[in-house]
């Protein structure tokens, strides 16, 4: 009987938190935005009058705007236009957008009400599903599989395939620095601030969903750093330049990299470097630097594995990939005594993170970067396609660092989208006036970070003490912390991508006019008009995008859903395991953290400049 009572008290509670969610998304509905209407808010004409988004617009959307839709007009500048001037010399309120910007239409309720429904029911699954299926999970060895293996196996049968996608990609990252240092200070005229934040971080994202870590390995970070230090393209050098010190104990975690993390939101987004083509080409430098340093101190590449924020985002988002480096046959990496895959051959060098190929089980620290297949004597190793979110579902050991990195992802990347919301402009205004700032409001942006970082860690941790409460034996608070977070790798994936798939489609409509004129010689700050048809978007419809979008954020639900099913499975205390009802708490949070992102989906955003 008293299960029962706990039962139908879970229930009610997750079904009183979609209730109150449908209430808010419904009255949200019911507000100016109507997406019932595509003329008043999806037609991408010119706006008809002043700054009014929502009101009908024209649909001849080349025709020369009128007076008062010129931002950059005399005496018609908006306050808070970040391309006026590039943003007053810099002088607006960072973030991706500012009050009177255009803005990216949200989520139609169509879609919203879909997910819901659908999400309704994975969590009610959840809650009464019995025991999770515990079959290994099938794999397929891509450099085996018809049609791709032999372009698997050329890949990495020889160096050069990767050492020519290197050699692209700092070209590429050098001509984004020389934009940057030398070309126009409009970030919309710019190659560095339109090929960084609209074009190469959406795509770093979306990659590791087909890719994992694949970045990684032609990073042009570590490739300069590399090539500066060893002064070759590929071969190995030996002895390593440098001190070759070990990392200190200390700073053998992520810890490092999840300050790093913050630290690059904090300048992204506060201070405006997404708006400042110079310090977007500057942090980039910054990075190749610390990578140099990394490299001449310490022995292998320290700075990919404990420093680097991007790729330790993607190392912890390729736990959910469906794509991995792993042997072909455990046999033979179990009778191997030379481990070249480790140490390194003649001419390949070692693996860079301190990685054996037949032993690890999970994509963190792995860089992509073809050593262990390219100086393994057996051609053992190979990558493996397997299911979408199999790693965080059982392999991935917890880790009390790596918890809170995950918690952090998903903290940050909702307060990316909260920074693109009209509202967020008011709250800097009000803050700026509490602390008599006059210039940028950073005292009121840093406390809007820290609560976007904090609050959902503390809605979590509240979670995982009333989960605690529900096991039947001692089981430690800090155990099940650390167990439990990898569930909300993929709510913060799943936004992460319906987020940039929304700046891809958007702010990605004048990067041939970029390319064509990477220096921005001689262009003016765009007109409304412009930014308007910055906004059609291309290659597909614009229902495709939602329904993309909607798939993701069902999809990133199911998927957490799963690996908190299978993770509490393996948590077995006192004769029981935590499962079923005594899941609902940690149900809650997850319904509660996608209910929050998905409202984010569903409103207007500001464009990023």
């Amino acid at each position: 009987m008293k299960h029962l009572t706990l039962r139908f008290i879970h229930l009610s509670c997750i079904i009183f938190l979609l209730v109150l969610f449908m209430t808010a998304t419904a009255s949200y509905a019911e507000g100016p935005t109507d997406h019932n209407h595509p003329a008043v808010v999806h037609d991408q004409g010119v706006p008809a009058t002043g700054h009014d988004h929502t009101a009908p617009i024209s649909a001849d959307v080349h025709a020369p705007p009128a007076e008062t839709h010129d931002h950059h007009a005399s005496g018609a500048v908006p306050t808070h236009d970040p391309s006026a001037a590039t943003t007053a010399a810099h002088g607006d309120h960072g973030g991706h957008g500012t009050g009177e910007a255009h803005q990216h239409p949200g989520l139609p309720m169509v879609y919203v009400w879909g997910s819901v429904v659908t999400m309704a029911g994975i969590l009610l699954w959840g809650l009464w599903a019995g025991a999770p299926d515990d079959r290994p999970k099938r794999t397929i060895n891509l450099s085996q599989a018809p049609g791709v293996g032999r372009a698997v196996r050329w890949f990495y049968h020889a160096p050069w395939p990767l050492v020519t996608l290197k050699i692209i990609s700092v070209t590429v990252f050098l001509i984004v620095v020389y934009a940057g240092l030398f070309g126009s200070p409009l970030p919309e005229r710019n190659l560095a601030t339109n090929f960084v934040w609209n074009l190469w971080w959406p795509l770093v994202v979306v990659s590791v969903f087909f890719m994992g870590s694949f970045w990684c390995g032609i990073c042009p970070w570590d490739t300069l750093a590399s090539w500066l230090v060893r002064h070759r393209l590929w071969r190995r050098t030996n002895p390593h330049p440098g001190l070759n010190l070990k990392v200190p104990q200390a700073l053998r975690n992520v810890w490092p990299a999840l300050l790093m993390f913050m630290g690059l939101t904090w300048l992204e987004l506060g201070i405006g470097v997404t708006k400042i083509p110079m310090a977007t080409a500057l942090m980039a430098l910054i990075m190749v630097i610390l990578a140099f340093v990394s490299l001449i101190i310490f022995e292998r590449k320290a700075f990919c594995r404990y420093f680097c924020p991007v790729g330790r985002a993607l190392g912890f988002y390729s736990r959910l990939a469906p794509i991995g480096v792993r042997s072909q046959n455990q046999e033979i990496c179990t009778q191997c005594k030379s481990m070249e895959c480790y140490n390194g051959s003649e001419e390949i060098e070692p693996c860079p993170t301190h990685l054996t190929i037949g032993r690890f089980s999970q994509n963190t620290y792995c860089l992509s970067c073809g050593n262990c297949a390219l100086s393994c004597p057996h051609k053992n190793v190979s990558w493996q396609l397997r299911s979408p979110g199999s790693e965080a579902l059982a392999e991935a050991r917890p880790m009390w660092d790596g918890a809170w990195f995950m918690l952090a992802l998903m903290g940050i990347t909702s307060f990316h989208g909260v920074t693109m919301m009209p509202f967020w402009n008011t709250w800097l205004d009000t803050s700026a006036h509490w602390f008599g700032e006059t210039e940028m409001p950073i005292a009121g942006f840093t406390l809007g970070m820290l609560a976007g970082f904090l609050l959902p860690v503390l809605v979590y941790a509240l979670a995982i003490g009333a989960t605690q409460m529900l096991l039947p034996g001692a089981i430690g608070y800090r155990r099940l912390f650390v167990a439990l977070p990898f569930s909300t790798l993929p709510l913060a994936f799943a936004y992460h991508l319906s987020h940039n798939l929304d700046h891809l489609y958007r702010e990605t409509g004048g990067l041939w006019d970029v390319l064509a004129n990477p220096l921005g010689t001689g262009l003016v700050a765009m007109t409304a008009a412009e930014r308007q048809l910055r906004l059609v978007g291309g290659g597909m419809s614009e229902q495709v995008l939602f329904l993309s979008q909607a798939g993701l954020m069902t999809l990133g639900l199911w998927l957490a859903v799963e690996i908190l099913r299978h993770r509490g499975w393996g948590l077995q205390v006192g004769g029981g395991r935590l499962t079923g009802w005594r899941l609902a708490p940690m149900l809650v949070f997850i319904a509660a953290m996608t209910a929050c992102n998905l409202w984010l989906m569903a409103q207007n955003m500001n464009m990023r400049f």
